[in-house]
């Protein structure tokens, strides 16, 4: 029996949770536990702050149109899946009736290393700029109002300065941590 290996497969845009759904459903109803095991939908949540400091969490698909799914490749669960509702086919096949190409440990490694559908990572969107006028609302600093100094994007945090026992010292702080006011 062949090894299971992750393969890519392509989903109309928008249906990614449904094909989930679905071939899991499917997996089930037809007894293919041990050829189909995982099926994925990576997302990653983004935590969206307004101008009013509100915070709204949102799951965004990392790869909008593609579902990952973990198998073993024979005709029943080749079969299976490309003829689960809104599956288009695999990514890597050449089409009249070729098996599609796995993915490689690498490209495996480099797509899950930072999603996981149970721990979501998450992107915080902000709209600070350098000199924003912002209150900080969680943390050590918390109710202290500032101008911010620097963004960093890259880590999600914001350099402030902050008086602390009669100094001014500079801080980073989680961008999901100040408001602007």
């Amino acid at each position: 029996m062949e090894d299971k290996q992750w393969y890519v497969v392509n989903t109309f845009s928008g249906y990614e949770n449904k094909v989930k759904e679905n071939l899991m459903n499917r997996v089930q109803t037809m007894g293919m536990q041990e050829y189909i095991f995982n099926v994925l939908v990576p997302t990653e949540r983004e935590i969206n702050v307004s101008d009013t400091g509100e915070k709204k969490e949102v799951d965004k698909k990392l790869f909008p149109g593609y579902v990952l799914v973990e198998m073993i490749m024979t005709d029943d669960s080749w079969y299976i899946v490309r003829n689960t509702p809104n599956v288009t086919g695999f990514i890597g096949s050449s089409g009249q009736g070729a098996k599609p190409i796995p993915l490689s440990p690498h490209e495996v490694m480099l797509l899950l290393k930072n999603v996981d559908d149970e721990t979501k990572r998450e992107i915080v969107k902000f709209d600070y700029e350098v000199g924003d006028t912002v209150e900080v609302t969680g943390g050590a600093f918390e109710g202290s109002i500032s101008k911010i100094s620097s963004v960093d994007v890259e880590n999600q945090k914001v350099e402030l300065t902050v008086e602390s026992l009669g100094r001014e010292i500079p801080v980073m702080v989680e961008a999901i941590h100040v408001i602007k006011i």
